[in-house]
This record gives C-alpha cells, structure tokens and sequence, in this order.
C-alpha cells in the first residue's frame, strides 16, 4: 500500500478519496487554487499546496504543476477523482512517466475508450452491440446526410471526443442537417478542442442504465451490477439509483457480460463504468466507457457493500480482486440526489454567495457526500454540484420516501439550490412508479420547476407570515425559544432565530 497520495481534484470527491486514505492509513496531499484557500478537502487532508488562481485552467488543470507538487512532497500516487484531469491519457501517461503511480486506468485503455468513434470500433471488434451509426467523424455533409437517411431520421450527432451533452444535437430532417452539424463541431470544438462529430441513430423513450465494471492487473474483471441514470437534464444525470426497475437479473448478467467484455477488449484495470441505452423492448447499446470513479458510485457501493474509491487505490497498489462475480447481487435500494447550486424555476441559472447555514440531514440509511459547508463561498469557477445526497433503504419505494425526508431535513440557507426541485421528482407519480426514460426530465420540466407551490410548500408558506411577525414580537423579549403561532402546546422549541430562517427561506421560495 502506498504511504502518501496526492489528491488532483477538489470538492467533494477530494474529501470522498481523503476519508478512503484515512481507513487505509494513506497520508493525503490535497491541491487548492486561491478560491479554494478555505475549502474543507483542505483543511482535511495531511497536507495542502497551492497551485494557482481560482480559474481551472491556471490550476487543476496544470497537469505539470501536480506533477511537480506530487514528487516535491514525496507522494506515490496521483489521484485525478473525477473530471479536471481524470481521462486524459496524456495525464495518466506523464505521471506513470515521472515514476509516479496513476490511480486509474492505464494511459492506452483511457485512449482506446476516450474517443466515442474508436470506442465503438473496439466495442463493435469485440462483439458489443452499440447504436447504429458511423464509426468515423463526419466530413461531408452530403454523404452524411445519405448515411443518417439509411438509418432513418431522427438522428444524433455527437462529439467524438465529448460527454456531458456538449456537441450533441438532435436532427429530425435531412433540412436540418447542415446548420446542426455546424452548431454540433462548433460547441465541441469550444469544449473539447476537437470538432469531430459522428451520427448514430436516434433511440425514442429509452433509458440510461449502465455498468460498474472493477478490473485488476492480473486479468479478473467483474461487473457491480447497474445504475439507473435516466433522469437527466440537458444530457446532465440529476439523480441516480441502484438497481433499476427495467433489468431483471438474467438482463443484468447479460449486461454485465457486455461491460466485461468491453473492458477485456481495452485492456482495462482499475474501477470504470460500461454506459448503454436500454430501449423498451429490452434490448440495449453500448455508448461509452467512462474511465474513472464516477460521481454517482455511492449507490453502487450501497447496494453491493463495497467501497469504491478504497478499491482504486488498492489495485494501483497491486492487489489483487478477492471476489467472485457470483458474490454480488443488489441489496436494497439507493438513491442519489445532486445538490447544486442553481435556481430549478428560474431556467436553472447558476446561485452564487455565501452558505450563511446549513442542515445536514441523517438518520437510518442517509449518507451525505459534500465539499462544502457554512461560510463556504460559492462562485462560477467550478461545477454547480454542492453535493450528492444519499440514501439506501429495502425497498425502492422506501428509498424514495426515506429520500424525500431527508430532503425535509437538508437547509441550505444564502444561496438557490436544487433541493426543492428534488422534492417535487420524489412526489412525481411516473418517477414513483419508474416509468421514465432519458427524455422523461425534459418532457416534465415545466410541472417540476413550476412556482406553484406543493401541498408542504403552501403548509410552510402559510406559517412563514406569522413567524417574520412573530419574531418581531418577541425580539424584544427575553426568551431563549418559541413555538410557531398556533402550534400545539407539545411542539418542538427552536430558538426565534431559527424559525426566523424556516420563514424567510419557505416564504422567498413561494413567493
């Protein structure tokens, strides 16, 4: 086992791999750029270096600056966590160069599933099925138009070297084709410095299931069943859960078959995720390979009682897997909520300022994965993702109603975040039967981010004008708590301030 690891990331996942390191008694280095001075993955880690100004591109970004951090302060290994860095092979090739080890998948397995167009012809090579569509970038738009009129419209484009929904567009009609195709290698190009775009068919009403595959370096693979990621916005996952509804377990086998094949044929180790499209008749497509931890991997672990991230390390450390692919099977139910900092009825737009308080829920099966805290700062420089709250329960249906106390419980008092909205897909009747698809957010949007308050909403609401009065009333008074007005005598005391902050938050959120 290595005794220090740098850490090449922040947030969240750089408390989530810190708190990994610390059972296995790994000294931690964590980085910091000038916004991050007072984060708590800093304050948490053995040691903390600056690395540069609060833009990504000046910081974690440096792949040379961490580099030269990582030896400077005498670390093993380099763990990239998930985005920045994390599935460039140029990255995982430097440090493995500076006789570093690389937290991750090896440099040639990042290339061979880092672009979408080479991936599909490996995963087509070993026998994978994935979405029809052209295994080269598009270079005319004639003879492109030809190809997706012999799929059949509609269409997708999509960036070769991209993810996340940038360079993707939907085209319905050979009309359409050349200004999507123009607007697609723009945004991919501004994304990703690659304007490379292909064409797959376009799948209506299917779902996003994908599959955690963990791979040593003496040749066992073994998937972790699935994840359910279809609610999605903008091609953005929101909220995540493991199992899903749509796959029985002789679909999960067959599934999970694939993803192992996948990542024999790319020559993977280490912890990745096969992602495919599940149509309604049950069969499905491989996508894409994600080479690295993903941010939804707490429901794997909560279902398969495995800790993901402590894995990672301990294959780059050489060990080798245990387990036995018969050992694993779901148990319960989890379900992850991305709690970010954007305003769900007003477009999503981004919510800066200060945490002036926060309520971290808990209780039987609550996990709470976050970078932040009261006093935290919270700007444009970085990913909205505040944090990931999870729970795991028996049953889905008790996971969703253990979900949604727990969002009761979550306040997050100075900025707009995501919480409200959650609340309202817990309710939904089509989210609380599982009868959704990648395109179901999008189609349900204008109900879900809607001002009309819900039934708990309007009981809040309706107590938020008499407590601002309350308050004021007995400002002046000596007491050390009060009850809202009206209550019973066998309601809980909070102090005045408190329910101040329950009144000013509920009533600007209806308002």
């Amino acid at each position: 086992m290595f005794t220090k690891l740098l850490i090449a990331n922040r947030g969240e996942i750089a408390l989530r791999i810190i708190r990994a390191c610390q059972e296995l008694g790994v000294t931690t280095v964590a980085v910091y750029s000038e916004a991050d001075a007072r984060a708590p993955h800093v304050r948490e880690a053995d040691e903390a270096v600056l690395i540069g100004p609060p833009p990504s591109s000046q910081s974690y970004l440096v792949g040379e600056r961490l580099i030269e951090v990582a030896l400077r302060v005498g670390a093993e290994a380099i763990h990239p966590g998930y985005g920045f860095l994390s599935e460039r092979a140029w990255f995982a090739r430097a440090v493995r160069e500076a006789g570093l080890a690389w937290i991750g998948p090896p440099a040639e397995a990042i290339e061979a599933m880092g672009s979408k167009t080479a991936a599909r012809q490996l995963a087509i090579a070993a026998g994978v099925p994935v979405v029809p569509g052209t295994t080269e970038a598009i270079t005319d738009v004639d003879a492109a138009i030809m190809v997706a009129e012999s799929f059949g419209f509609p269409v997708l484009l999509k960036a070769a070297a991209g993810g996340g929904g940038k360079g993707m567009r939907i085209v319905r009609a050979a009309a359409e084709f050349a200004d999507a195709l123009a607007s697609a290698k723009r945004e991919a190009q501004n994304a990703f410095g690659d304007d490379a775009v292909y064409i797959e068919k376009y799948i209506e009403g299917p779902r996003h299931v994908e599959i955690q595959v963990l791979a040593d370096a003496y040749g066992h693979v073994i998937h972790l069943g699935e994840r359910e990621c279809s609610v999605q916005r903008r091609h953005q996952k929101m909220i995540e859960e493991a199992p899903s509804v749509a796959v029985s377990s002789e679909l999960r086998a067959r599934m999970g078959a694939t993803a192992v094949a996948a990542a024999r044929a790319a020559g993977y180790v280490n912890a990745g995720t096969c992602e495919f499209l599940l149509d309604k008749s049950g069969a499905y497509y491989f996508l894409e390979m994600n080479t690295r931890i993903q941010v939804e991997h707490p429901v794997t672990e909560l279902v398969t009682g495995l800790d993901l991230v402590q894995w990672q390390i301990r294959i780059a450390a050489g060990e080798a897997l245990p387990f036995a692919q018969k050992e694993f099977t779901p148990r319960g139910w989890a379900i992850e909520c991305r709690i970010t900092s954007e305003d769900s009825t007003n477009g999503f737009l981004p919510s800066t300022g200060r945490i002036e308080y926060l309520h971290v829920p808990s209780g039987p099966g609550v996990r709470w994965d976050s970078g932040v805290e009261a006093g935290s700062e919270i700007g444009l420089y970085y990913d909205p993702m505040l944090a990931k709250l999870i729970v795991h329960a028996p049953t889905r249906a008790l996971a969703i109603a253990r979900m949604r106390r727990a969002l009761l419980e979550l306040t997050i008092d100075g900025i707009e975040t995501s919480r409200g909205f959650h609340l309202r897909v817990m309710d939904h009747p089509a989210f609380q039967s599982g009868d959704i698809s990648i395109q179901w957010l999008e189609q349900t949007l204008p109900e879900l981010t809607s001002v009309t308050a819900n039934r708990e909403t309007i009981r809040l609401t309706a107590i938020a004008a008499a407590l601002l009065t309350h308050e004021e009333r007995l400002a002046s008074r000596p007491l050390a708590a009060a009850s809202p007005p009206g209550a019973s005598s066998n309601a809980p005391l909070l102090p005045v301030h408190a329910w101040a902050t329950l009144a000013r938050r509920e009533g600007l959120r209806s308002s």
